[in-house]
């Protein structure tokens, strides 16, 4: 199973050096903005929790400021590190938290056949842009938590607490089941295959 640590054994990196991480192929579309506010369509090939390899027929400068959306990840931003053969790499720009949530996401990105996570594969993915939400147990009980992915037959969440496997949850407006516990949070079946109009509030 895949595991986020950084690289090792290798000879001692300055701090700075992003890829002191292992980066792992995502291949993800988005779009990306650049510092004079022209968007593209983009996708990330590469990344790591420090940096990511980029591809896109914009052509920004070294140093400049890259603000993405990508589909499971949401925002990303950072700085242009280099050229590559069809983009770009960038190093983010990102707390230590924001690390260990993007470690988290990649994580689950990169072992999700392995986990038997929800992955109907007649419904495409889609990107939350909202990622906040609760989700409500039958007792009331609330929790606040982050959605990871969504797709119209289910969810993959972060959130601390792990309800029980068939444990029934309400996440915004959609009623569902746990059906998967993993290391950041939960897996959420909805009990019915959902129209995109019904998850409007998270796109």
């Amino acid at each position: 199973m895949y595991s986020f640590q950084q690289a090792s054994p290798t000879p001692p990196r300055p701090q700075h050096d992003q890829r002191s991480f292992q980066r792992v192929s995502v291949n993800l579309p988005g779009r990306l903005m650049l510092p004079n506010h022209d968007e593209y369509e983009c996708t990330v090939i590469d990344m790591s929790p420090g940096d990511v390899n980029i591809a896109c027929h914009a052509r920004p400068q070294r140093g400049e400021r890259i603000i993405a959306y990508v589909d499971h990840l949401g925002r990303i931003e950072g700085t242009v590190e280099k050229a590559s053969e069809f983009g770009f790499v960038i190093v983010l720009n990102a707390t230590d938290r924001k690390r260990e949530k993007l470690a988290a996401q990649l994580t689950w990105l990169a072992n999700k056949h392995e986990l038997g996570l929800p992955e109907d594969r007649r419904h495409n993915r889609l990107t939350p842009r909202n990622t906040r939400t609760e989700l409500v147990l039958d007792d009331g009980r609330r929790y606040p938590c982050r959605i990871i992915d969504l797709s119209l037959s289910g969810a993959a969440i972060d959130i601390e607490v792990r309800p029980a496997l068939g444990t029934p949850v309400q996440l915004g407006n959609m009623r569902g089941r746990v059906v998967r516990h993993f290391q950041e949070g939960v897996a959420v079946e909805f009990s019915s295959v959902q129209s995109k109009e019904a998850l409007t509030s998270f796109l």
